[in-house]
This record gives structure tokens, sequence and C-alpha cells, in this order.
């Protein structure tokens, strides 16, 4: 008598509704929310078919393909094209749907914050205006450019058609708001062409208790700090500069993404309080000074 292996006789006992409940099993693994890979293997009217490894393919509704309206499905997603998706739900009739949507706006939105922490600048298309600014297509997003934050303040529809370089002053996508500045985006440039131990001249343009504020070309505006002004105690800055007043000073740090710039005139100093006794002698041997001091400041402003 001919003994059948186990593996055969388990075989037997494996069913069609057996392997059909396989399937199902397999299909529960897909949840909403997940992200999932999937193969575009057919367009319709109204979406595209895709295979994400499940006992049937899932569905991608045309509006939850693009970011954009009117998008054309089959740009978007050729034939045979591989791309990750979100899940939304399953519909009544088991089918999964997803979305390329929803998965790009989530990453696009993480990435536009990760711009603003890192004070990075995009370049983006002016697509309307209203009476409070401009409207900008940013890879998708709409943005809105604050008259305030633009170089052109008047004359806005002539900006339509253009494209602009700005910062990000807000991002935030639980209130679908993302702000822009063309101003600020304009200083980070003018920012970037200066340099620690350099020698600026620039006009004092405000007096506050902790220190000089000096306006120098292009918009960019420098702090000189009440503890950069002398290696002696200052007791008084409008003893010694005035509103208007021309001075020379070193730049000691630049940061470009907060758009700030610190100035000293402590390290031209041959001795503690020069500046204090002799401020046009500094003025006059600015230059002169700062080149003996190359590489030899902190952005803290002291001298190693």
């Amino acid at each position: 008598m001919t003994v059948r292996s186990s593996r055969s006789q388990a075989a037997d006992t494996f069913s069609a509704e057996d392997f059909a409940q396989a399937l199902d099993k397999q299909n529960l693994s897909f949840q909403p929310g997940q992200v999932v890979q999937g193969r575009i293997f057919q367009h319709q009217n109204d979406g595209a078919l895709v295979d994400i490894g499940g006992k049937s393919p899932a569905f991608l509704p045309l509006k939850e393909a693009g970011i954009r309206p009117g998008e054309d499905l089959s740009a978007l997603f050729p034939l045979k094209t591989e791309a990750e998706f979100l899940i939304l739900r399953e519909d009544a009739e088991g089918q999964i749907l997803l979305s390329a949507r929803r998965l790009r706006l989530k990453r696009l939105w993480e990435e536009l914050a990760q711009k603003q922490a890192n004070g990075q600048t995009v370049t983006v298309p002016v697509i309307a205006t209203n009476k409070g600014g401009v409207v900008v297509d940013v890879q998708g997003l709409r943005g809105f450019i604050p008259r305030s934050h633009l170089s052109q303040r008047e004359g806005l529809e002539e900006l339509v058609g253009q494209s602009l370089t700005a910062s990000f002053i807000e991002v935030n996508p639980e209130a679908n708001k993302l702000v822009l500045s063309q101003r600020a985006a304009v200083k980070s440039e003018n920012l970037s062409r200066y340099t620690s131990g350099q020698v600026v001249e620039g006009k004092v343009s405000g007096l506050k208790p902790f220190g000089v504020f000096v306006d120098l070309e292009e918009g960019v505006t420098g702090l000189l700090h009440i503890k950069q002004v002398s290696q002696n105690f200052v007791a008084s800055l409008s003893d010694l500069f005035k509103p208007g007043q021309r001075i020379k000073a070193v730049v000691v740090d630049v940061d470009e993404a907060k758009g700030r710039m610190a100035l000293s005139l402590r390290v031209l100093e041959k001795h503690p309080g020069e500046v204090l006794e002799q401020l046009d002698r500094v003025m006059d041997e600015a230059e002169e000074r700062a080149g003996k001091l190359k590489g030899r400041i902190t952005s803290d402003g002291q001298i190693i």
C-alpha cells in the first residue's frame, strides 16, 4: 500500500475557498493611512487601476492623482509607472482607494517647513493678485506674498506671469497657510555677500539701549551691540552716535537664515577705551587695523 506524504494530504485539503480566505487575510494587511508601493496598469476615464500586491487591483481616483486641478493622469502616471500611494479606505465593493495627491502634499509641506528652518528660498511664479499682495504657485500649493513683503508695491498686475525669489514667513499645513517674503529673500541674498572680518560702512538708523542699528547697502542692516562698541564700559551710546551719522565697523557674524549681521568696533581698538576717546581715528584706520585681524575674529567679537 502506498503511503501519501503529509504535504500531499495537506494540498488536497486546501480548497479554492481556503485560497480565497488566504487572499482576504493578505488584504487585511492594507490599512487606511498606510503608504504602499504600486504599479499603474490601466487608465480609466475616472482614474487608474493600480497593482499593490492585493487579490484585486486598487483604484486611484482622478481627483487624487495630482496636486493641481485638471492635470493629465496619463502624463502624471504613464502605464507601468511604479510609485508610492497613500491608502484612503476600502469602498463598499471591497476595492482599496488610493491617493497620490495627499501623500505628495504631506511630503511637500514637510519639505517646505525644512526649507523655512534652513532659511532657504524658492523661485515661484505669480499667478494672481489681490488687494493685499500676490498669489504664487509653490510646487502646486497656493502661497501668498503680502504687498509689504514685495520689492514692487504698486502695479502688482505687472507681476502676473513673472517668477519671484522668496523666503518663507509661515508654513502652516493645518491652516493651509503659506506666506512668503520677496524682500526677506533679497535681504538674505545680499547678506551672503558679507563675510566675517570685512569692514563695512553705513548710516546709523537707530539707537537702542542694547546697541546701534547701522543701515548698509541694498537694505541690509547690521547691529553694533553695546558690548561690541569698546573693550571698556560704554555708559551712553547717544554720546558717541547720532541718527544719520556714517560709521565704519567690522563684520563679526552673518546669519543668513535669520537675516542678521553682527558688527564690532572693539576689535579695532589698540587699547581698551580707544573708541570712546578717539572714534574718528579708529574710523580713519579701520581697514588697516582690520587687515591685521584676518581669521582672528570669533562670531562673538573676540580676538584669538
